[in-house]
């Protein structure tokens, strides 16, 4: 039995999300049932580094799955993209240890947020971003409340309804906001991500720069762990996870 790691690419909008769920599709279940049609010899069960949500979508996923399958290890991504559809591709693969877990092993998984600030609508970017029409947003106070989230904190005013995570603790690595024209990209690198935490800081962070929460508010309610609060999130649309990252390269 070996283990294959793959990187994978997704466009969320038709998924429930990763993982398998009843009465839904899933990427989860797609690919696993592409691994079956390749010709693994029996039912393969799949491992994610993130639980991406209904309609987030994906430019660097890292999965793994066990299969005593004869299929070249360099081979498995383009011969799965032949069973996949164009929604989700398969980048990469190599073979990893047998101790080596997509999620486990991950030390940081990053996620990228796109808004749209712009009177007009951009029906190409529509798919991929929160379209924010009626304000221009200040950008310099948003990226001021972003900087407060770096470092160690409890973010459970950040984190939805439904989670089974027992601390609320995690720790955010990296940030940065910029502005392209119209387009606003805001990435967050960190440990790990509460359940909804992205989307839920996103929210927050277009009411400061729309000027309707300062930022030593915002700052307040997540420090004092605010949740009710905190009650918009952003579309899943305008999400995206972009890398996950591991203490030693997996792909080449």
């Amino acid at each position: 039995m070996k283990r294959i790691a793959l990187c994978l690419q997704y466009e969320g909008s038709s998924y429930c999300g990763w993982q398998r769920q009843r009465n839904a599709l899933s990427v989860q279940e797609v690919l696993e049932e592409a691994l079956l049609a390749l010709g693994c010899d029996k039912p393969i069960i799949s491992f994610a580094a993130g639980r991406t949500d209904a309609g987030v979508h994906a430019a660097g996923q890292v999965v793994h799955f066990d299969t005593n399958s004869p299929i070249p290890t360099d081979s498995w991504a383009s011969a799965l993209n032949g069973y996949l559809p164009s929604s989700i591709r398969a980048l990469k693969a190599t073979s990893v240890p047998n101790n080596w877990h997509a999620c486990y092993s991950a030390v940081y998984r990053r996620y990228r947020y796109t808004l749209l600030n712009s009177r007009e609508p951009d029906l190409f970017i529509a798919p991929y971003s929160w379209h924010r029409y009626d304000t221009v947003l200040d950008e310099n106070a948003m990226r001021r409340s972003l900087l407060t989230f770096l470092g160690t904190h409890d973010f459970s005013a950040f984190q939805r309804s439904g989670s089974d995570r027992i601390s609320t603790r995690t720790t955010i690595q990296e940030v940065s906001l910029e502005r392209y024209d119209e387009k606003i990209t805001l990435e967050i690198q960190a440990s790990g991500f509460l359940y909804g935490m992205v989307r839920l800081m996103v929210a927050q962070l277009v009411e400061v720069g729309e000027g309707r929460l300062t930022e030593s508010n915002l700052e307040q309610r997540w420090r004092q762990h605010c949740r009710g609060q905190i009650k918009e999130a952003a579309p899943a649309q305008g999400l995206c996870l972009l890398q996950v990252g591991y203490p030693e390269r997996v792909f080449n």
